[in-house]
């Protein structure tokens, strides 16, 4: 969804990271992919940071996924999806990265074991006064969760975000969402995209 957010991550989010002065030139971008349901935004992100890797010597990754559902982590971990579900992947990503079924009547596909092992799942309530992350993030996707919520809580939850986020680091919120009416020190950098200031 919103393929747009992963050619600004690229084009724009990785380089501006990439280029801060109190950077380690080995130092891992930290993303997080917080709210990821079943795996499938934190398995594209490892896709284009891979892709994103081999053109960039010497960059390294790590994506941190959440959710609040124990059991849909358990699916997400499992990284095996109907084959409908990656129709919108490009054909040299699904050579590259996806494993179809011995069984092509299953029409199951399993995100391949190099890509897996740069996710780490974890449950994490939004709703906690501490998220128990003791690494800041480069860059936190949370696209498509805080239109559930009312305004005071989005606030509270902008805020742990902006605090969990490192100095010039961004935010990915869903097409819907916005931070309108929200007091904390982002600016706009994108289409639903904030950079903490």
């Amino acid at each position: 969804r919103e393929p747009g957010h992963f050619s600004f991550l690229t084009e724009k989010a990785l380089p501006t990271i990439l280029r801060q002065k109190d950077r380690s030139p080995t130092q891992p971008v930290r993303i997080w992919s917080a709210g990821c349901s079943s795996g499938e935004e934190p398995y594209t992100l490892a896709m284009v940071l891979s892709e994103f890797a081999a053109e960039q010597r010497g960059f390294r990754f790590s994506i941190l996924a959440s959710d609040i559902s124990t059991r849909i982590l358990e699916t997400a971990r499992t990284a095996i999806y109907p084959e409908e579900r990656t129709e919108d992947i490009a054909m040299h990503f699904k050579k590259k990265y996806l494993l179809r079924s011995r069984d092509r009547s299953r029409g199951l596909i399993r995100i391949c074991p190099g890509l897996r092992a740069n996710v780490c799942f974890r449950r994490i309530n939004f709703m906690d006064n501490d998220f128990g992350l003791s690494e800041k993030m480069d860059i936190i996707f949370c696209r498509n969760v805080v239109i559930y919520f009312d305004k005071p809580t989005q606030q509270e939850l902008m805020q742990k975000f902006h605090h969990q986020l490192r100095p010039g680091g961004f935010l990915f919120l869903g097409h819907s969402e916005t931070l309108n009416g929200i007091d904390v020190d982002f600016k706009v950098a994108g289409s639903t995209v904030y950079q903490k200031t």
